[in-house]
């Protein structure tokens, strides 16, 4: 039955076909999504990447051309010659890009028969990620996750004539590099050259590009594979793809208009969405204190609000003790909101689960405050609580007393579990915005030295410098910390809609600076020979002033696209444990590959 391709040549996609082509003869190719027989006649809607078509095979008419069609299954793939035609009135599928014609089919071939497909090839599919992922060539045939994969093709198309545009060159860095170990873990290679010594797969190509602008190419540009070996999550994957570029001559201005200009186009031309500019600033402070995090999601109220100043004299142990500490106590207030107790115990195990104790709370309810903890307040820190707050009937305030730090993470994480609870977002809204004045280092307690809070060659504001070579002379830790904590960093996070889209910085450019910045983090003139000599050295050889910015590709299209994770966006993805289903990668290696490579696997 199966039938040679031979000289058949396909005319247009099945979804292209319009009232256009009525009366013309067109030759089509797909699979077939569905067959329906209505006695002697048999419809079929043929299916390709671009959508469905309805075929009609009329057994009165052309009785051998309706043999095949009565015999066809789903998922089969043939191809079809007819005439198209405009749909009977009454019958047509609005809800189709096709759904006013049809095509009265003369001929059909089979170039293929399909086993039953382990799902059917419908938008609600009602099957395991794990099992879509496995059978990926199969998910990848629905229209939804087609339409995502040619959006992601018009995304590469638009960014690259962009940058065309705007005169970068773009260049190739290598996969197979050195492990600097600074962040996420590296994926690491064995050589089998080189017995003991591996190379590493990029996590960006941080230093590359930093290189290249030594090398005079003043504009780079790369839409490139990046690698990190860590626990994932929806929008994380072991590789990803970046939109990396990198400009000399330039100040934190230049950077952040190419990128607000390569956004607005790609929202202008993919979805139609006129973007105001400039976009936003918010200082990392502010974000942190008005929504306990570094990427807002401005879309819904729900502010932190401080009240430290009101508890400042409070009899209250709780509160007492953490203000003694150096703490802080803030709130929110879900007004109009009339939770349940069993809803606010609900949300009390959601921040317990996030690492607080509990969670405070008060409701006003009949014109009287309902609360565990009202009776411990006095009558002027009640009074100014309630005026700080706007407390009205109906609003139920949570508060946190902890580290800063701590009340950052619980409060941040609780307005984000309301909103999506409660549907407080308003989607119609895309909330652009840029996270300035980033602090340039942070203390890490585990480790107990200096983290950079981007990467290690983040430039630090100019008028700061004399803070840390103030900060490397001071031995006291404390005083130390002060002087580190308030140096900000020339790096700037652009977020949309709370999700951090792209970020970038101004580099040091001079190697006195990058050894400071060295010493603070605790890494030696040996280590940092080891890991960066190579960048250090170019350093030396006239290194223009630069900077840049990188864009995680597959969060932006899954953003642009309204969709929660970045596998939806990504052909053939990992799992969240870092697995193809597809392939079973990764895999055991056979004992003569690992001879090779000169690694003993430990049982």
């Amino acid at each position: 039955m199966i039938e040679d391709f031979g000289n058949f040549k396909r005319d247009k996609y099945c979804g292209e076909v319009s009232l256009e082509d009525v009366d013309r003869e067109l030759r089509l190719c797909g699979w077939v999504h569905r067959v329906r027989n209505h006695g002697g006649v048999v419809f079929i809607d043929l299916r390709d990447r671009e959508g469905i078509v309805q075929v009609v095979i009329e057994e009165k008419t052309n009785p051998k051309a309706y043999e095949k069609a009565d015999r066809v299954k789903p998922e089969w793939v043939i191809g079809v010659v007819g005439k198209v035609r405009k749909r009977p009135e009454g019958t047509e599928n609005p809800k189709l890009r096709t759904g006013y014609v049809e095509v009265f089919a003369s001929d059909i071939k089979v170039f293929n028969t399909s086993e039953v497909p382990p799902f059917p090839v419908e938008e609600e599919t009602h099957v395991s990620e794990e099992l879509k992922l496995r059978y990926r060539y199969i998910d990848l045939r629905r229209f939804s996750m087609s339409q995502n994969m040619l959006f992601r093709h018009r995304f590469y198309q638009t960014t690259r004539r962009f940058f065309e545009e705007e005169g970068f060159i773009e260049i190739e860095t290598p996969f197979l590099t050195k492990s600097t170990p600074e962040g996420a873990r590296d994926f690491i290679v064995p050589s089998r050259l080189h017995p003991g010594k591996f190379y590493a797969l990029p996590q960006s190509p941080q230093l590359f590009k930093q290189i290249l602008m030594i090398s005079g190419f003043d504009r780079y540009f790369q839409i490139v594979k990046c690698f990190r070996d860590e626990d994932l999550r929806a929008d994380r994957q072991p590789e990803f793809t970046q939109i990396d570029y990198e400009m000399s001559f330039v100040r934190e201005e230049e950077v952040m208009d190419i990128a607000e200009r390569l956004v607005v186009r790609l929202f202008k031309e993919l979805l139609g969405v006129e973007l105001k500019t400039p976009f936003e600033r918010v200082s990392y402070r502010e974000a942190m204190e008005r929504y306990g995090t570094d990427k807002p999601d401005r879309r819904f109220g729900l502010e932190l609000i401080e009240l430290s100043d009101i508890f400042g004299n409070t009899e209250f142990k709780v509160f007492r003790s953490v203000l003694d500490k150096g703490g802080v106590i803030k709130a929110i207030n879900f007004k109009g909101s009339n939770l349940s107790r069993k809803e606010i115990d609900n949300l009390t195990l959601f921040v317990q689960k996030l690492g607080a104790k509990g969670l405070a709370w008060i409701k006003v309810e009949q014109g009287k405050l309902v609360s565990p903890i009202v009776k411990f307040f006095s009558q002027q820190e009640t009074d100014n609580l309630l005026r700080r707050v706007n407390a009205e009937e109906g609003d139920v305030i949570f508060f946190s007393a902890d580290t800063k730090e701590m009340v950052y993470k619980i409060l941040g994480a609780l307005r984000l579990e309301l909103a999506k609870t409660y549907g407080l977002v308003d989607k119609s809204k895309w909330d652009v915005l840029w996270v300035v004045d980033f602090p340039l280092m942070e203390w890490d307690e585990t480790e107990g030295r200096f983290l950079s809070l981007h990467h290690p060659f983040t430039a630090p504001v100019e008028e700061d410098i004399p803070k840390l070579e103030e900060a490397v002379k001071v031995q006291d830790l404390a005083e130390k910390k002060a002087l580190v904590h308030s140096v900000r960093a020339r790096a700037y996070d652009l977020v949309i809609n709370g999700e951090e889209v792209g970020g970038g910085s101004i580099r040091i450019h001079r190697t006195d600076l990058q050894g400071l910045i060295f010493k603070l983090l605790g890494i030696g003139e040996v280590e940092a020979q080891e890991k960066f000599g190579f960048l250090l050295e170019a350093l030396k050889f006239g290194a223009p002033p630069h900077g840049g910015l990188a864009f995680g590709l597959d969060r932006l299209v899954a953003l642009m696209r309204g969709l929660e994770s970045i596998r939806d966006v990504i052909a053939f993805p990992k799992t969240q444990k870092g697995i193809c289903m597809l392939t079973s990668a990764p895999d055991y290696v056979t004992p003569k590959q690992l001879k090779e490579v000169h690694i003993k696997v430990m049982e």
